[in-house]
This record gives structure tokens, C-alpha cells and sequence, in this order.
């Protein structure tokens, strides 16, 4: 092959890439300033320097640099925040969840350890984006869970599912591509498990290398909140009416105690006009039974979500306000604070309700002082009270108006709609079986999930725009222009070439380790999938002037080119988690440039050594 002619275009988009990488690790300006300065500077330079095609044959236009604002890939990633924003708003996960947190309380590490594990073995025989996907939303949750930050365990999930991807010919679509690639140039085959050994052992070394250091080199404050457990142990006064049919009738005292109400205290059960306190001897709940109740705000979010319109202040209104038109008329939970002088002062919890009407139904009382053991609706409110309400986003902020309570807004959440989780967890399922299976593309199928999502009101319109993360759109669209541009300018053809004709006369493992290294970091600036295709043909002219064979230069190709772990734009899968983890570009560079390094010396020890070099 010959030499790739160096030209002008190619320097320029060399300056561009290394000083959005700059900034991007600095981090003087947002991610999104810099993606948008990048898209505009390549735009200018283009227009100014027109590039019509060169060696390439690929002239650089305004709609290939733009093209990545609508590439399958990004389209992919935002479909699928918003069926992760439905999983969460529907509660879909908290059954499987519950189960592993209840089976790992004492070993949490433990039970993190072995669902990245599991990963990075499914992600050996399944594409590692619906994957990452299925366990995205249960990691978010068993970090809030355990106390940990998300930050601590969303980007290790990527790279687990990166690092089993490399170990199999199906675990990776650049796996298929390199092969594909291979026998069009060469006529030969590479089989389902031709390189599982020398993978398994370099996914092993790397996942040891991410359990120990991604606690010390990941932020410990990063990611979305559960949103739920605002008032942390603070305990609430809340009143339950048994509706007929729930799931709350026919319950039956053990020991005293209603073990259908896990983690709340019953303080008293109103039945007609008998009051019975505990302990509760051979009591079964009845339909029209009101149970006053002490709970923390997370267990009384899990009843208004779970049975609406149970809990109430015995003014007839439930804590419950649905309406899925709207975004604003989506029920919240929100506390206000009963400030000193106000007129809700010495009225009871039933007065206040109807002068309520227009700001949400009250379902909870918490007061720092003991309370009276009498039903939510008796209770005589007290300055420094602080109120549970129930009521739609517009309610809420009618009471940003009132004087008479003050609303602490940090603690509005949208309830869950559980009664739709059975929607949200019948669409997750379908996207990820009928990408993994080859049915559908994922684009197609997580575009469609999307769609369901919201046209079935698991999310309203409103929360699915709020699920879509502008950092990643802006940081995927100028990364894409990037690799349009160097790869149409023939940047990285140049540099291989360059490399072969820099160690002419090295030996064989001097030049695979070389090769690794320059693919590896080509892969975390354009796309691994772009990085493969440009750099198969190179190696395998490498091995043929070497008179070497060409397998373990293909491997490399493989190997090197699935190492994308310095950057989010990099692959598909980093890019997922930023948002839920709220990274930074240069978190990624903290973990990823010493694993990459990691991964280069054990190539290095073990592949010359494997293929007999």
C-alpha cells in the first residue's frame, strides 16, 4: 500500500480533536460549550478550507459534520433514557431490587461485585449495550440503596460489559466487523472462540484493575438521586383508610402486630366508632378501617404510589392527584413548613384540609415533639410542624404563593406510577430481547419502546423531554463531526502507515504492542466500530511485509479497538452512564487511560507469547 499523503485538512483536524480533548479534561467550560465550539470551528474551517475528497474520495461537508446529531447511535442513547425515566417513574425494578438487596444487606459490596461479574459474562454472548441497559436502572437503585453514589459503580458497568464483550467473536459488533473485514481481504475465518483465551485473561486483569481503583478514582457524590427518602429517618403521622379490594383488607394481626405494613408503626385502628390500640389480638382489617400510622416519608410515598387514594387526613380526599395529560398534573409528594404566626396555627389537620384545597391534601404530620395518640384529622397543627402533601406540579406552585405555610422545594418528587409498571417492564423486555436476538436494530427497538412509553402514560410528554440528557446529545454530535473529519481527511490511515514505516525492521512483538497502542487510542476518539474498519486492512499489510501471520495482527485489531475506556464518546455504553452517573470527561480519563495502559502490558506479556510469536 502506499504511503497516505499528509495535507493540510487532516493537521487542522488534528488541532481541533487534540484541543477539544484539552478542554474537555480541563473543564473550564461546560461539556456543552465545548461541544458546541468544536462543531462551529469545524464548520468554519471547512466552509474557509473546502476539502473535496483528497486520497479519501470523502469530500467534508456541513451535513457530514452535522450528520451526527441524527446517527442511529445517538438515537439509540436518548430512547433509551427515556425507557429508563419510565422504568424509574413506574417503579418497574423494585420487586427485583428488593430481592437483591434483601438477599445482600450484610456483603453490599459482595452483591455488586457479583452483578458486574454477571455482566461482563453476558455481555460475552450478547451485545453489551442491552446489557448495560437491563442493569443500568438496578445499579442506580442498589447504590441509593447501600449508600453509595452511582458514580461509584455506572462507569465500572460499562467497562465490565466492554471487557466480556472482547472475549468472544458475538460479544462486540466490532468483534463481527474485524472478522468480516478479514475474510473479504483474506478469504479466512475467525471462529466463535479463537481468541476467548488470551480475552478472558486480559477482561480478568482489567476487571481486578476496576474493583480496586475505581472507588478511590471515581467521584463519591456523583449521579441522579432515588428522589424518594428526602427526609431521610424522619418519621410522619399519616392515616391509611382500608378501600375494599386493596391489598390492605383481610390482613391479619401476628403477635400484635399487622406484618402486611413492613417498617410502619400502627398506632391505632378506627372501626366504626370503636378505637382499638395496640397490641392487636386476633384483629383482621376491614374494608372503611382507618389506621393511623408512623412511618418514614419513603414508606409512605410506596402507599400513595402502590394504592392511591388510601392514605387521607379524613377530610374524604386521598392523597392522590393523576392526570397524565400534563406533566404539572402528575401527583407529588412535597413538604411545607407551618412558620410561626401562621394562621394554620391551632387548627386541626381536618380543618386545614378544605383551606388546602387549591395547594394538595395534606397525608402526613411530622413535629419534633411527642404527638398525641389520635387520628392525622385531630391532630392541632403547631409552628415548626412540617406537612406531607400530596398534589399535582400546579398545586405546588400555588403554594409558592401562600404566607400562611412555606413549601422547601428541593422535596417535590413525582409519585410513581406503579399501576403502569407492568408496561414499563413488558417494553424494557421487548427492547432488549429483540435487539440481542437480531429481530430489530436497537435503534428501531429502543425507538419504539419510546414511543409506547409515553403514548401508554408511563411518562407524559414533559418527563420524557427532562429525560433526555443535553450534555450527552451535544458531546455525541461533536465527537461525530471529529471522526467524520479525520477519518475523511485520512488521519488515521496516516498514522498507521506511519507507525509501519517508524518500526520497519522491529520485531514481531514490538510491532503488535505498537499497533495495540495506536489503535487503542484512535478508538477513544473516534468510534471503536470506525477504528476497526480503517485499521484491519493496515494490519493485515503489516503481517504480510512481516511474513508473520495474520491472526495475531487481526486480534490486536480486536482487542485494541474494544479499549475504549478513556473517553464517553468512545462507545456506546460510556455514553449511557454519564448522565445517570454525572461524570465529567475527565472522570473517564482518571479510570480509563490506566486501564488502557494495564491492558496494553498484559497484550503485550500474553498475546506474542499465545500465537507462539
Amino acid at each position: 500500500m502506499d504511503m497516505v499523503a499528509a495535507n493540510i485538512h487532516m493537521w487542522v483536524s488534528f488541532a481541533v480533536i487534540v484541543g477539544a480533548i484539552v478542554l474537555y479534561a480541563t473543564e473550564r467550560w461546560s461539556v456543552e460549550v465545548i461541544s458546541l465550539g468544536v462543531v462551529a470551528t469545524l464548520l468554519l474551517l471547512f466552509q474557509l478550507l473546502p476539502y473535496e475528497g483528497g486520497n479519501s474520495g470523502t469530500p467534508v461537508t456541513s451535513q457530514s459534520l452535522l450528520a451526527g446529531f441524527a446517527h442511529p447511535a445517538l438515537i439509540t442513547i436518548l430512547a433509551l433514557m427515556v425507557i429508563g425515566q419510565a422504568m424509574s417513574q413506574t417503579a418497574a425494578l423494585e420487586g427485583p431490587t428488593i430481592l437483591l438487596v434483601r438477599h445482600g444487606r450484610r456483603r453490599p459490596r459482595l452483591l455488586i461485585f457479583g452483578c458486574l461479574i454477571g455482566v461482563m459474562v453476558i455481555s460475552a454472548f450478547l451485545n453489551d449495550t442491552p446489557v448495560v441497559v437491563m442493569f443500568l436502572p438496578i445499579m442506580i437503585v442498589l447504590a441509593n440503596k447501600m449508600r453509595e453514589a452511582p458514580s461509584q459503580v455506572l462507569m465500572p458497568l460499562s467497562f465490565a460489559a466492554i471487557l466480556g464483550g472482547m472475549t468472544t467473536l458475538i460479544g462486540t459488533s466490532t468483534n463481527l466487523l474485524v472478522a468480516g473485514a478479514y475474510h473479504s481481504i483474506t478469504g479466512g475465518r475467525i471462529d466463535f472462540f479463537d481468541f476467548t483465551v488470551p480475552g478472558i485473561i486480559m477482561a480478568l486483569s482489567g476487571f481486578a484493575f476496576i474493583w480496586l481503583a475505581a472507588p478511590r478514582l471515581l467521584p463519591k457524590d456523583g449521579g441522579i438521586e432515588s428522589g424518594v427518602e428526602v427526609s431521610g429517618g424522619r418519621q410522619f403521622i399519616a392515616q391509611l383508610i382500608v378501600l375494599k379490594g386493596s391489598r390492605f383488607e383481610g390482613m391479619q394481626s401476628v403477635s400484635g402486630m399487622l406484618p402486611g405494613l413492613p417498617d410502619l408503626t400502627v398506632w391505632l385502628i378506627e372501626r366504626k366508632r370503636q378505637s382499638l390500640l395496640p397490641p392487636f389480638d386476633d384483629i383482621t382489617v376491614r374494608a372503611g378501617d382507618r389506621l393511623t400510622l408512623v412511618g418514614t416519608r419513603e414508606k409512605l410515598a410506596d402507599i400513595a404510589a402502590g394504592t392511591p387514594g388510601a392514605l387521607t387526613n379524613g377530610s374524604g380526599s386521598g392523597g392522590d392527584s393523576r392526570d397524565s395529560t400534563r406533566s404539572e398534573d402528575t401527583a407529588h409528594l412535597f413538604e411545607v413548613l407551618v412558620p410561626p404566626a401562621s394562621p394554620l396555627e391551632g387548627r386541626t389537620v381536618l380543618q386545614v384540609g378544605a383551606n388546602l384545597s387549591g395547594g394538595g391534601t395534606i397525608i402526613g404530620v411530622q413535629r419534633r415533639t411527642r404527638m398525641p395518640r389520635s387520628p392525622l384529622g385531630n391532630i392541632r397543627l403547631e409552628a415548626g410542624d412540617i406537612l406531607l402533601v400530596c398534589g399535582t406540579g400546579s398545586q405546588l406552585r400555588h403554594l409558592r404563593t401562600r404566607r400562611d405555610v412555606i413549601l422547601m422545594e428541593w422535596t417535590g418528587h413525582a409519585l410513581p406510577e406503579k399501576r403502569k409498571k407492568w408496561i414499563s417492564q413488558l417494553v424494557f423486555i421487548s427492547v432488549v430481547v429483540a435487539s440481542a436476538s437480531g429481530a430489530l436494530p436497537i435503534v428501531v427497538a429502543a425507538m419504539m419502546g419510546a414511543f409506547i412509553v409515553v403514548i401508554t402514560g408511563c411518562l407524559t410528554v414533559g418527563q420524557a423531554s427532562r429525560a433526555l440528557n443535553r450534555k450527552v446529545f451535544l458531546l455525541v454530535g461533536a465527537a461525530l463531526a471529529m471522526g467524520a473529519a479525520m477519518e475523511a481527511t485520512g488521519g488515521a490511515a496516516f498514522l498507521g502507515y506511519r507507525m509501519v514505516s517508524l518500526l520497519d525492521g522491529a520485531g514481531s512483538t514490538v510491532m503488535l504492542s505498537a499497533l495495540f497502542i495506536l489503535v487503542a487510542g484512535v478508538s477513544n476518539i473516534l468510534s471503536n466500530n470506525t477504528t476497526a474498519i480503517l485499521f484491519t486492512p493496515i494490519a493485515i499489510d503489516m503481517a504480510t511485509r512481516l511474513d508473520l501471520p495474520t491472526m495475531p495482527f487481526v486480534v490486536t485489531i480486536i482487542f485494541a479497538a474494544n479499549c475504549s475506556f478513556a473517553t464517553p464518546v468512545s462507545y456506546q455504553t460510556n455514553l449511557l452512564v454519564m448522565g445517570p452517573g454525572n461524570y465529567a470527561f475527565a472522570d473517564y480519563m482518571r479510570l480509563g487511560i490506566p486501564l488502557v495502559l494495564l491492558l496494553w502490558l498484559v497484550f503485550t506479556l500474553v498475546v506474542p507469547w499465545y500465537y507462539g510469536l
